[in-house]
């Protein structure tokens, strides 16, 4: 595998663009091609059969490119699919799960609270974790209904988006917790309204950073860091319109190629 060989993410929709970020701003010369599986968005209310099956074909797909790595960008995917994926593909393979860790070791009311989507809380493996971590602290568990197919519309500054944060977080603000972990991809574009809602006391924690800290890691392990210092290619490719993939990355829009696909 060359070291030049793009890393590949895919997600249920735009989410995981926020990862992508952080990705890009720790390793800004490796390329990247981005799958966004808008046209099945969102995993959370599919079966765990229906969200194996997604990340099978997406990862696939991925591999068809010759990624060197796979990110799965989305918290219900990994919570899903990751053991499978791992165990059928001979290549790294890195997750998004939710930071329940950090979480639990760092608050001081011993109550938190977590938004995701019910596929990601209904799993395995987020109940293996808070069993490991959270034995002793008060977990309020909201799964946010609606919040993905909004913000995969753009309609991220919108009333009907508002309300239903004043709605996710009012029990949780309730159960005194401190810290507010976001269980999905998607979340991270909601930050600055919550930062307007929440009391100064909470932190919100999501996972971008520590995913890329991992990526960077499992490429040296393996030798394959890209340390050529050319520019990058930044490939975006969605099976919807391009319009809110755009609207997210309208940053970046002068280093990246954005277009529908058919997969």
């Amino acid at each position: 595998m060359s070291q030049t060989n793009p890393i590949g993410l895919f997600d249920s929709g735009v989410g995981g663009t926020s990862i992508w970020k952080e990705i890009h701003a720790l390793l800004p010369h490796e390329n990247t091609i981005y799958l966004a599986d808008s046209k099945h968005a969102p995993y959370g209310n599919k079966t765990a059969e229906e969200i194996i099956e997604l990340s099978i074909k997406n990862t696939e797909y991925l591999l068809n490119k010759n990624c060197k790595i796979i990110v799965v960008a989305c918290n219900t995917a990994t919570t899903n699919a990751i053991d499978i994926l791992r165990k059928k593909y001979d290549i790294p393979i890195i997750g998004i799960e939710p930071a329940i860790k950090p979480a639990a070791l760092k608050t001081k009311t011993k109550s938190i609270g977590i938004l995701a989507t019910k596929g990601t809380l209904s799993s395995a493996l987020f109940h293996n974790t808070a069993a490991e971590f959270a034995q002793d602290i008060n977990i309020v568990e909201i799964i946010g209904e609606g919040l993905v197919p909004l913000i995969e519309q753009g309609k991220i500054h919108t009333p009907e988006l508002t309300e239903l944060l004043f709605k996710y977080t009012a029990p949780m603000i309730e159960a005194s917790i401190d810290h507010l972990v976001l269980g999905c991809s998607h979340y991270p574009y909601l930050i600055p309204k919550l930062l307007t809602i929440l009391p100064d006391n909470i932190t919100i924690i999501d996972s971008g950073a520590a995913v890329a800290r991992q990526t960077k890691s499992v490429l040296e392990t393996n030798g394959i860091l890209n340390t050529t210092e050319e520019k990058p290619t930044l490939e975006f490719l969605t099976n919807s319109d391009t319009k809110t993939l755009k609207m997210l990355l309208v940053a970046y829009a002068q280093s990246i190629s954005c277009k529908k696909v058919d997969f």
